[in-house]
């Protein structure tokens, strides 16, 4: 197994462990980032009926220009503060899906409490 597929695997056992722990619900929505080598994407996640609520990505025309850098992360984790505020959610769990809390995944997360929500 070389060091790209050990990485991976390893980030694979970190989801699951987070998964058994961590569950959404409409009142209080799991949030969760994936990021890939050219985009962000985060989205808030009701597991009670396993809807989306909100979601935001670089895909997006007003945020086609974002790279999937720390700079990226917190222009996107305003954009999606913003919007939960404005659905009137107030209070998220955080599911960072494998990654280390760090860089990205930071900047994000502290981007979205700035924005004034609780996790």
């Amino acid at each position: 197994m070389n060091r790209i597929e050990k990485k991976l695997k390893a980030r694979a056992g970190r989801k699951v462990h987070i998964r058994k722990r961590i569950s959404g619900s409409t009142a209080r929505p799991r949030l969760c980032i994936y990021k890939s080598n050219m985009r962000l994407y985060v989205q808030a996640i009701d597991d009670v009926s396993g809807h989306t609520l909100v979601a935001a990505s670089t895909l997006e025309k007003d945020l086609k220009d974002v790279k999937p850098n720390v700079a990226g992360g917190e222009k996107l984790g305003a954009v999606m503060g913003e919007r939960l505020k404005s659905k009137g959610i107030t209070t998220v769990v955080f599911d960072r899906n494998g990654y280390k809390y760090h860089g990205v995944v930071k900047a994000l997360a502290d981007a979205v409490r700035k924005a004034g929500l609780e996790f």
